[in-house]
């Protein structure tokens, strides 16, 4: 006994090979939807309708002793995020014999014209977007997604603008693909908020480069908290900065006035730093970075927002501190696995009455800080910040968490 999983497209019949159509032909059973059924009118096979799952699946069992040879025609490839995993699942395997067909994502890359071997491939087809949430603030150059009624393209432009990523996608949107209809477009999220697709789509999101200097606009940027989107980041990991809200209450603990020494210690992208030195143009900023790629950023995020009193440093802490001015104000953004040793550095060299602010995401770290503040004599406060933000989730919307983040502040006697 033999179950032919034959996969199909929008063309019906006419793009099945020889080999599979007779396969077809030969069928004493037909199992599909209404539209797999249509393209075969005049078969004489019985027909079983792919309704619910759990019951088509009792009836092809309950044919499996017997000879009658059945087919079931599903949408494109049938191990590509079709029914061919439940049909493993629930019959046996050696009666199983698939023939793909081009799935709707090979399509769609050869129609926009992309090599898609590099792509990820997400199906939010009753399912919530948490993967393609992943993917987006990971930075994945291409991304295809299987949509659904509530998960349509207006509701992925919707995740997408409140993701306020900092790089945008070019966004494609391929219909009917395959069929008479086709109909293969890139669109300004703008244009798919307020259209509507044709229910058999696929979306696909190319990532472009972050805004050069000269596209962003200075004049409508707040002067306090910068849109995490404004500034130019990691390529292979956007979402690695420290965040606005996180930023705005940073700066806060800092106490800055105007016509100070600040460091920067791990100063990453540089987004502390540049709100610091937009707010407060009489200070000078030293941005202390370890990367080659995190030096570059601090340079291009400088040139972006105009800001000439950042001092971008190249260097390891703690000993690239040595060689800077003595600040009156220090953050502690990152600290490359040598805390303590920065810790001793930092405290050493603040001038009398500074503040010195730590920003900690782990146990370990934050345990480090506080037993060296407290065996120093320091006094000190701890702020554990656990935000959220709002994302769209289809026609609803939920929270995403940020990662939590413990803020030390303390104050040179």
């Amino acid at each position: 006994m033999t179950v032919h999983i034959v996969g199909i497209g929008l063309d019906g019949a006419a793009g099945l090979t020889e080999t599979v159509r007779q396969i077809v032909d030969r069928a004493t059973v037909l199992v599909g939807s209404d539209r797999h059924l249509s393209y075969f009118p005049d078969h004489w096979a019985d027909r079983i309708p792919l309704g619910d799952f759990t019951v088509t699946i009792r009836q092809i069992r309950q044919r499996l002793s017997t000879d009658e040879v059945i087919v079931v025609l599903v949408t494109g490839d049938p191990l590509f995020f079709g029914l061919g995993r439940l049909l493993l699942m629930e019959l046996p395997s050696e009666v199983l014999i698939f023939h793909p067909h081009l799935s709707s994502i090979q399509l769609a890359f050869n129609r926009i014209k992309v090599p898609w071997q590099d792509a990820i491939a997400i199906s939010v087809h009753g399912r919530a977007f948490d993967e393609l949430i992943l993917a987006l603030q990971q930075g994945a150059d291409k991304i295809a997604v299987l949509t659904d009624d509530s998960h349509s393209p207006s509701a992925i432009a919707r995740l997408l603008l409140s993701l306020d990523l900092p790089s945008q996608s070019e966004f494609w949107i391929c219909e009917n693909l395959g069929g008479a209809d086709e109909r293969v477009r890139c669109l300004p999220i703008a244009d798919v908020l307020e259209e509507t697709f044709a229910p058999l789509n696929v979306v696909v999101l190319l990532r472009q480069k972050e805004l050069t200097a000269g596209q962003l606009n200075l004049q409508s940027l707040p002067m306090l908290g910068l849109p995490d989107s404004s500034f130019a980041s990691f390529s292979d990991r956007p979402g690695l900065m420290t965040k606005r809200e996180i930023r705005i209450l940073i700066l806060a603990e800092l106490a800055l006035q105007p016509g100070q020494t600040v460091w920067d210690v791990g100063a990453g992208t540089g987004s502390v730093s540049i709100e610091i030195a937009r707010l407060f143009p009489t200070s000078s900023v030293y941005a202390i970075e370890k990367t080659s790629a995190g030096t570059a950023l601090i340079e291009e995020n400088c040139r972006r927002f105009q800001v000439s009193n950042v001092v971008s440093i190249h260097g390891k802490a703690p000993d690239i501190l040595y060689r800077l001015a003595q600040p009156d104000r220090i953050f502690i953004g990152g600290s490359g696995g040598n805390l303590i040793e920065i810790l001793g550095i930092c405290g050493g060299q603040l001038n009398p009455g500074g503040v010195l602010v730590l920003a900690l995401a782990t146990i370990e770290h934050l345990n480090m800080a506080v037993k060296w503040l407290s065996e120093t004599g320091w006094n000190y406060q701890l702020l554990q910040v656990q935000l959220s933000r709002s994302v769209s989730v289809g026609s609803l919307t939920r929270f995403a968490p940020l990662n939590p983040v413990t803020i030390i502040t303390a104050r040179k006697k």
